[in-house]
């Protein structure tokens, strides 16, 4: 779509699934966006404008109240920079793969970057922004489920056989990773436990949740020198917090959702607390002393 292109309310609604009322609704009773009129009144949406419905639908997805999105889009970078240089050629590649349900490529192009580049710079330059320009495209693109299930499928293979291979040189105590929801797949709780791996830690992954009470246990017998859990949409953070005052480990809790849950958590005053809200702060925060 050229940047200057203006389209009318149907198109946007046919472009990202939210229908011509729902848009007027956000317009109207939020501000979540503004389109440009007609001189007869019509609605006229620029490009960065359906982006930044795509990107509220994103939030959306998160658990987020649609009372809570202008404010999260204006805190954050609502519009995905544009693909380019070798790193969006690389993803580029990998999105052609997926859409063709083509691994050979995938593991050919992922073993070569993982052995040309450090962890942290292959999640920052290809994983997150293939992860940003795939939610884009499945948002609209009609064979959707089937690029999600054969991605989602080959990631969690790639990286869990990594993490497996690390685990056999890596000793001491371990980092335990944990959600708080049952979505059937994560990939940025993966990302993080790849690169937490990748760093010299020692992993116990609980994929699917347990009850507060019984991740208790589990850092009870495990003895972690941390606790690090992936928060889902709404988690029960009475429950979690009273469970979190009661374990002695440094405690790092985030994931796509904490902006959501960042002032109760901070309320909390939990100690040995720590925030992160990327795969990559994930890691910064275990590494502080």
């Amino acid at each position: 779509m050229p940047s200057d292109q203006l389209l009318p309310i149907g198109e946007v609604a046919r472009l990202t699934g939210v229908n011509p009322v729902t848009l007027r609704a956000w317009e109207r009773r939020y501000g979540l966006i503004k389109p440009q009129r007609t001189p007869k009144g019509h609605r006229l949406y620029p490009q960065d404008q359906v982006q930044r419905v795509q990107a509220a639908l994103r939030w959306l997805e998160r658990g987020a109240a649609i009372s809570q999105v202008c404010e999260l889009l204006d805190n954050t970078t609502s519009a995905p920079t544009a693909l380019q240089g070798e790193w969006g050629d690389r993803t580029e590649q990998l999105i052609a793969s997926i859409a063709h349900l083509a691994q050979r490529p995938l593991d050919q192009l992922l073993n070569q970057v993982m052995a040309l580049y450090p962890a942290v710079t292959v999640c920052e330059r290809l994983f997150l922004p293939l992860l940003e320009a795939l939610t884009l495209r499945w948002q609209t693109h009609f064979d959707a489920r089937l690029e999600q299930v054969f991605f989602q499928t080959w990631l969690r293979s790639k990286l869990g056989a990594r993490i497996y291979h690390d685990g056999h040189s890596l000793a001491g105590p371990c980092v335990l990773l944990a959600r708080t929801d049952d979505t059937p797949f994560d990939p940025e709780f993966w990302l993080c436990a790849w690169l937490l791996s990748s760093h010299g830690y020692p992993l116990e992954i609980l994929e699917w949740s347990v009850e507060p009470r019984q991740l208790r246990l589990a850092v009870e017998r495990l003895r972690p020198q941390a606790l690090l859990l992936h928060l889902g949409r709404r988690p029960d953070l009475v429950a979690l917090a009273r469970m979190l005052r009661e374990i002695n480990v440094r405690k790092l809790l985030g994931g796509g959702t904490v902006t959501l849950h960042e002032s109760e958590l901070r309320a909390l005053s939990l100690p040995d607390l720590h925030l992160f809200d990327s795969p990559q702060a994930a890691l910064r925060g275990l590494q502080q002393p």
